[in-house]
C-alpha cells in the first residue's frame, strides 16, 4: 500500500502513462497526484482517444472528487462523444464546487453555441468574460454567436474587441475579414487592417485580408503588394500566392499567373483549384491543348470541380468540337444545375449543333437564373427572329429591357426587330432612348439589320446624337 502513494510529487508525464497502463494491465488501483492524470488525460486527447481520456478522467475524479478541472474535461470529453446531457452533468457539479471557473461557461457557452441555442451561448460567455483573465477566445465565440444570428454589426465589435486582448490571434483577424466581406465593406476592411499592420507590420495574416480587401475593391496593384509583404514575412504562404495569381489574371498578366500559382506546390499539395486556375489562364493565353491538360488534372484530383469539367468544354468548342464539348458541359451541369455560365454553353453548343430548340430550352434557363444576362436576351432573342419567330423575338427583348433599363445593347436590338416586323414609329421612338442611353453604339444596328444604313430617316436621328 505504501508503494501505491509514494507518487504525490509531480511525475515525468511518459512514466504517468507507463503507470497508469501497467495499472490496467494488473487490473490494479494506483495514486496519482492532479497534475500527472492531467498529463496522462491530455495523453490520449492526443493520440484522439477521447473513450480512454474519459476512462482516465472518470478514475481521476473517483480519486480527486473536488478538483474542478477533472470534471471541466469530462464535460469536453462527454461533448467530443456526442454525450452533450452528461456533459451539462458535469458542468452543473463543476459549478456546485466551483461557480467562479471560467471555463465552466465557456464550456456551456461552447455547447449552447453547437445547438444553435444564441441567447443561451450568450449567457454563458458574458458570464465567463467576468471571470476569466484571457478573454480573448471567448470574445471570439461570442462574435461566432452573432455572426451565426446574422449581426455581423456586433460580431465585428467583438472580434476588435478580442483583437484589442491578442493582436495575434490568427482568427479573429480572419473573421473580420469575412464579415466585412458579407456586408460589402471593403473600404472599411482596408482602413482596419492598415491601422492594424502600422501596429504590428510584420502580420502576415493582416498583410493577406489587406490584399483580400483591396482585391474586393478591384485595386489590383495594391492587392499583389500587399500578397507580397505576407510572402516575405511567411514564404510559405499558399494562400497568399493564389489569391496574388487571382490578382495577376485580373490585370491579364496571365503568365505571370501561372508562375505565381504553381509557387503554391511549393508549399501544398497541388489541389483541383489551382489547377482550374491555371487552366483557365492558358485558356485566356488561347493555348488551348496546355489548358485542357490541367483541367483533366483539375478533375482527376477532384471529380466533383465543376469548372475543370467546364473547362474541358469550352476548349474543345474552340476547337469547334461541339458535340464533345456539349458532353462536358453537361457533366459540369450535373454538378451544379443552377450556374448560369454552364447553362449558357450548352445553349450555345446546341445552337451550333443546330438543336435549335433545345438551344432556346437552355437559354430560358440562362435567363431565369440571371435576367441581368444582357447577352443571353440578345442570343435567345437571335434564335427566335432566324427562325421567324419576330413576335417571340421582340417579347423577348422587351422583357431584357426590363430586367436591364440601362442597356444600349438591348434598345439597339429591339429597333431592328421592329423594322424587321413593320413597327416603323415604335422603332424610332425606341431608337432615340437607345441613343440617349449609349449613342456610341448605335453601330449595334447596322451590323444586325446593314440595310438600314441606307435609312436616310435613321441616319438624320442618329446625327443629332453623335454629331
Amino acid at each position: 500500500m505504501e508503494e501505491d502513494f509514494e507518487f504525490e510529487f509531480t511525475e515525468d508525464p511518459r512514466f504517468s502513462v507507463e503507470r497508469y497502463e501497467e495499472m490496467i494491465r494488473n487490473h490494479d488501483q494506483y495514486f496519482f497526484d492532479a497534475l500527472a492524470f492531467e498529463n496522462i488525460i491530455d495523453y490520449y486527447i492526443e493520440k484522439n482517444d477521447p473513450v480512454k481520456a474519459l476512462q482516465v478522467v472518470e478514475y481521476a475524479v473517483s480519486q480527486h472528487p473536488f478538483a474542478v478541472v477533472f470534471l471541466v474535461k469530462q464535460a469536453q470529453l462527454y461533448v467530443v462523444i456526442n454525450k452533450v446531457e452528461r456533459a451539462f452533468e458535469s458542468l452543473t457539479k463543476a459549478e456546485i464546487l466551483e461557480p467562479s471557473e471560467a471555463d465552466i461557461y465557456t464550456i456551456r457557452g461552447n455547447i449552447y453555441e453547437g445547438l444553435e441555442r444564441s441567447e443561451e451561448a450568450l449567457e454563458n460567455y458574458e458570464k465567463a468574460l467576468s471571470l476569466a483573465e484571457v478573454t480573448d477566445d471567448i470574445l471570439l465565440h461570442i462574435a461566432y454567436v452573432y455572426q451565426g444570428m446574422g449581426d455581423y454589426y456586433a460580431a465585428i465589435n467583438y472580434l476588435k474587441l478580442c483583437l484589442e486582448q491578442n493582436m495575434e490571434n490568427q482568427d479573429a483577424l480572419y473573421e473580420l475579414a469575412f464579415c466585412y466581406d458579407v456586408l460589402d465593406k471593403a473600404e472599411e476592411s482596408t482602413q482596419f487592417y492598415q491601422q492594424y499592420i502600422d501596429n504590428e507590420p510584420y502580420s502576415f495574416a493582416a498583410w493577406y485580408n489587406l490584399g483580400n480587401a483591396f482585391n474586393k475593391q478591384a485595386l489590383y496593384e495594391k492587392a499583389i503588394d500587399a500578397y507580397d509583404y505576407a510572402i516575405l514575412i511567411k514564404e510559405n504562404f499558399a494562400s497568399a500566392y493564389f489569391n496574388k495569381g487571382n490578382s495577376l489574371v485580373h490585370l491579364d498578366k496571365f503568365n505571370e499567373a501561372i508562375d505565381v500559382y504553381k509557387q503554391t506546390f511549393e508549399y501544398e499539395q497541388p489541389n483541383g483549384d489551382t489547377y482550374c486556375a491555371i487552366g483557365e489562364c492558358y485558356e485566356k493565353l488561347e493555348q488551348m491543348e496546355e489548358a485542357r491538360s490541367y483541367y483533366k488534372k483539375a478533375v482527376k484530383m477532384d471529380p466533383k470541380l465543376g469548372d475543370g469539367w467546364f473547362g474541358i468544354g469550352v476548349t474543345l468548342d474552340s476547337e469547334e468540337r461541339h458535340f464533345e464539348a456539349l458532353h462536358f458541359y453537361k457533366k459540369a451541369l450535373g454538378l451544379d444545375d443552377n450556374n448560369p455560365d454552364y447553362w449558357f454553353a450548352i445553349a450555345d453548343a446546341h445552337y451550333k449543333l443546330k438543336q435549335l430548340e433545345d438551344s432556346e430550352k437552355a437559354y430560358s434557363k440562362v435567363l431565369e437564373l440571371n435576367p441581368v444576362d444582357v447577352e443571353a436576351w440578345l442570343d435567345y432573342s437571335s434564335i427566335l427572329y432566324e427562325q421567324e419567330k419576330l413576335t417571340n423575338a421582340i417579347e423577348t427583348i422587351a422583357e431584357g429591357i426590363k430586367n436591364n433599363p440601362d442597356s444600349a445593347d438591348l434598345y439597339y436590338r429591339m429597333v431592328a426587330y421592329l423594322f424587321a416586323d413593320g413597327q416603323y414609329n415604335e422603332a424610332l421612338t425606341t431608337l432615340e432612348i437607345a441613343l440617349k442611353t449609349d449613342p456610341e453604339k448605335y453601330h449595334i444596328l447596322f451590323e444586325y439589320l446593314p440595310q438600314l444604313q441606307q435609312n436616310k430617316v435613321i441616319i438624320d436621328i442618329i446625327s443629332r446624337y453623335t454629331v
